[in-house]
């Protein structure tokens, strides 16, 4: 089931940071795509996607 999110752009980036390492890190290179990254935002609950946020705060992982 897949969730209308209303994300503002530096929050989605943050997001698709996220995702991308943690979630797709054993994917094939041409596979990560901010694409397959939105279709796993999509896919997550608001709830869930407060926590990614806070994780990728707290970790300074769209510093990396």
């Amino acid at each position: 089931m897949y969730h209308e999110h209303k994300l503002d752009k530096e929050t989605r980036n943050l997001l698709r940071i996220v995702i991308k390492q943690v979630h797709l890190k054993h994917f094939p290179k041409e596979f990560i795509t901010d694409y397959e990254a939105d279709k796993r935002i999509a896919s997550l609950l608001p709830h869930t996607l407060e926590r990614l946020k806070e994780v990728g705060r707290n970790y300074n992982i769209d510093k990396l």
